[in-house]
């Protein structure tokens, strides 16, 4: 087993010519930062809930099988350059962009935080080891990330896949306010097929109780430690040291942070896997 790289949350391993080794770890990353405190567990967590929705959602995937309860094997794939992000609500980056007047998405004026789109709407990004900055579909055309079909299969799969997850999780008593998927071409046949992971990591998700449009929700996902550091300034430093292409050395997390997170992650995948 050959080490290939380490990720935010992620070690990957080369097992042989067709399969890799995802070993999920306990860090946690936040506004594309790496934190420094651990929290014990979320691995093994991410993991299980990354083969509950491989299982589930009804399209390819790279999954193999899982080799401990926080490690997977799946298919080598050439993985395409981008994060496709679905939003389902006004939220997070989508509604800071909404109210500095940055609407490419041609969304209906004078919403308010955590309303309802009309539709699911497909909001991609780069995919950066430093930020992820959106990208229009124009621009993923003209850089010939992917050819016009293939866009168009990624963006209804993403679309589709998001709406499948929304169901289910609505069954469980959640909102998905939002996803992000990513996918890569199987070498073999050159077939796009679902990559990477499906968890807290990579949703949003609400408490359908306590939802209510105009409000910060209270989310069973990562936005909990986003509000956390933004509440005690972490945040400001980011853009701040941004500006310079730097990146501040983040805050060890209390341990009552640290806890939180844990349970309201081990509570969603309770509930959802469940059903």
């Amino acid at each position: 087993m050959k080490f290939i790289h380490s990720g935010k949350v992620k070690d990957v391993y080369e097992l042989d010519e067709k399969n890799l080794l995802f070993h999920f770890t306990d860090r946690v990353s936040a506004y594309d930062v790496p934190m420094i405190t651990n929290i014990k567990g979320k691995g093994e967590i991410l993991c299980n809930f990354a083969e509950f929705w491989f299982t589930y959602l009804d399209s390819k995937n790279h999954m193999v099988r899982l080799d401990a309860k926080d490690k997977m094997v799946v298919k080598k794939l050439r993985m395409i350059p981008l994060e496709c992000v679905v939003r389902g609500y006004l939220y997070g980056s989508l509604y800071e962009r909404y109210i500095a007047g940055n609407n490419r998405l041609d969304l209906a004026p004078n919403m308010k935080i955590a309303s309802i789109l009309k539709d699911p709407i497909f909001d991609p990004t780069t995919k950066s080891k430093i930020h992820d900055q959106p990208i229009s579909e124009d621009q993923i055309l003209a850089e010939k990330i992917l050819t016009n079909n293939e866009l168009k299969h990624v963006k209804d799969l993403s679309i589709r896949l998001y709406k499948q997850m929304s169901n289910i999780s609505n069954d469980a008593g959640f909102i998905m306010a939002d996803v992000k998927f990513e996918f890569g071409k199987d070498p073999s046949s050159n077939e796009i097929i679902l990559a990477d992971s499906l968890g807290p990591d990579e949703f949003r998700m609400w408490n359908k109780d306590s939802y209510k449009v105009g409000e910060e929700q209270v989310s069973y996902d990562k936005q909990y430690l986003r509000d956390w550091l933004t509440k005690i300034g972490f945040r400001d430093k980011i853009k701040n040291a941004s500006k310079d292409g730097k990146m501040p050395i983040p805050p060890e997390l209390p341990s009552t942070v640290v806890n939180e997170l844990l349970k309201r992650y081990s509570y969603v995948y309770k509930k959802i896997s469940e059903l």
